[in-house]
């Protein structure tokens, strides 16, 4: 998601900004919008942050709990 900032220039004219905002998904999701939100942010297809995440669930479950909290802390779009 990206939210519209006005800013000033050195001239006087108004400029528009555009800052990312890292939010789950609500179109992108198979869960709870996480890795959606994430791929989005970066720019990447879903399908590879959520192999990241099996891969990283694999490797000992931290995977699981950085989603979790990732859910938990994330803003919805």
């Amino acid at each position: 998601m990206r939210i519209n900032r006005r800013q000033k220039t050195f001239t006087g004219e108004t400029e528009m900004i555009y800052m990312k905002k890292l939010c789950k998904s609500r179109t992108d999701r198979k869960i709870a919008g996480v890795c959606g939100g994430i791929a989005e942010y970066i720019g990447i297809d879903s399908t590879l942050v959520r192999l990241a995440l099996v891969l990283f669930c694999l490797a000992g479950g931290s995977g699981f709990i950085l989603y979790l909290i990732a859910a938990l802390i994330m803003p919805e779009e």
